[in-house]
């Protein structure tokens, strides 16, 4: 069962519902939560001793915040949270929330592997500053993860939760894809606003954006090697690791997209997929935090088990933005 002190935050976060206003969002009796825009999902910086170094966090957002994202995602894939406490999430969300520009959106991830888990996690998000939650798929048993058994969670937990909720298929990360059948379902739940969906299979995001078309519901690239085709289809925006390093960049290829330069937009989006790919599915979060040491943010190590780059996975991931014109 839930705790007296987390259902009291629920009534307190549902007494507010969704007419709280935050940075300009559209929400109350119109549309729901408009999330178009860049998010670069925030890395979580260590030290040496393998402990969260919150001034390097801090330090990274004022970088971050220059460039015209629509806001942050903390506490997703790229952030490691299956490597933090339960506590250490909160904490870095909080002084996101603390250090980041104020018109900017915090999207947390609150996912955890039970539902009860995940409401609470979104409740405590909610209370240190999230103006929404992303919430990846529950994995572990995923041979009993069911459309049916999905709906059911998503379900409770936009119920429960204070903030708007924000789906995640990573497949990649989980093995699991979140089903049409059960995005359509929940895209017309009141308090769930949309989708980060990483799989890279843009005949799905098509699909979900034309099925969900009659719903408030919105559609986000998972990843900047598939940005133009996503927007073709009619996405409106995407959380790309990328742009924790080439930020200007991937807010070009947006601009681009959105005013209707395709040839540009094809451009620039070939000059970026190998960069793309060798910070996601090549060299993964060493090779972005790499990456991130490069180009003047920091880095640093990932926490264990994530192991740093050898010399050889390190040459080819210099050579992978070099010679695309990035170093």
């Amino acid at each position: 069962m839930l705790g007296c002190g987390v259902l009291s935050s629920v009534r307190q976060g549902l007494s507010r519902g969704l007419s709280r206003k935050v940075g300009g969002w559209a929400t109350g009796e119109g549309r729901k939560v408009d999330i178009a825009g860049i998010y670069p999902p925030v890395t979580t910086p260590f030290t040496a001793t393998a402990e969260v170094d919150y001034e390097k966090l801090e330090e990274n957002l004022h970088k971050l915040g220059t460039f015209p994202f629509r806001g942050f995602v903390v506490q997703g894939s790229n952030g490691e949270f299956p490597f933090l406490t339960s506590s250490e999430r909160l904490e870095v969300v909080s002084r996101v929330r603390q250090a980041m520009p104020k018109d900017k959106l915090l999207l947390a991830g609150s996912g955890c592997e039970s539902t009860q888990a995940t409401v609470e996690m979104t409740v405590s998000m909610a209370q240190v500053g999230a103006d929404a939650a992303i919430v990846v798929t529950p994995c572990y048993y995923r041979g009993r993860m069911s459309s049916a058994a999905l709906v059911h969670h998503y379900t409770k937990v936009a119920d429960l939760s204070p903030i708007p909720v924000v789906l995640y298929s990573v497949p990649a990360n989980t093995g699991l894809d979140l089903p049409v059948d059960a995005v359509v379902t929940l895209s017309q739940h009141p308090n769930i606003v949309g989708i980060k969906d990483s799989g890279g299979d843009v005949t799905r995001m098509g699909l979900l954006v034309h099925k969900t078309r009659r719903q408030d519901f919105q559609v986000l690239a998972g990843s900047a090697g598939f940005l133009l085709a996503s927007y073709a289809v009619g996405a409106v925006g995407g959380v790309c690791a990328l742009a924790n390093v080439l930020g200007a960049q991937v807010c070009q290829l947006e601009r681009l997209c959105l005013t209707g330069q395709w040839e540009d937009a094809q451009k620039l989006q070939h000059r970026l997929i190998e960069p793309n790919t060798a910070v996601t599915r090549r060299f993964g979060i060493p090779g972005l935090k790499k990456t991130m040491d490069w180009f003047g943010y920091y880095g640093g190590p990932c926490r264990a088990p994530l192991q740093e780059l050898s010399p050889t996975d390190e040459e080819a991931l210099r050579m992978d933005f070099s010679s695309n014109g990035w170093l």
